[in-house]
């Protein structure tokens, strides 16, 4: 990784306020540089091409960090399948259920009109929608 991606991904993490220790520097790379919808496995792979170190373990902690510090957002797309996504923008989802794969839909092209009433003391942190597509039949 040259020294100014690798800046550039420390300082991404501090703003954070995570601390940016090498295994946490490599999986964020594998995130930002790729802008992909990853499952921990892929990253776990990928970090480990370039430096055979990280543990399942430690993605799976780094990336509960990273979403606890709304760093990345968690898709569930089916029972069976759970991505990391880097856009923490407003956005959405198209999945084929086929392929498995998985296309951001900007907000703007989907219109929420309403939202059934919030159980007492809570608020709407976000909506998510994944549109599931297959082919034709």
């Amino acid at each position: 990784m040259k020294g100014s991606q690798r800046a550039d991904i420390s300082e991404l993490l501090r703003s954070h306020g995570i601390r940016p220790t090498h295994p946490r520097i490599e999986i964020a790379r594998v995130l930002f540089t790729r802008r992909e919808h990853l499952s921990a496995e892929q990253i776990l792979a990928l970090v480990n091409s370039r430096f055979a170190e990280s543990s399942k373990a430690t993605v799976y902690n780094t990336l509960k960090l990273f979403l606890k510090k709304k760093l990345i957002r968690e898709l569930i797309v089916d029972p069976a399948r759970v991505v990391y996504d880097p856009n923490t923008e407003p956005h959405h989802h198209l999945y084929d259920v086929v392929t498995g794969l998985l296309t951001d839909i900007p907000a703007a092209d989907i219109r929420v009109v309403g939202l059934p009433p919030l159980p007492a003391g809570t608020v709407a942190e976000g909506v998510d929608i994944i549109v599931r597509t297959r082919p034709r039949s």
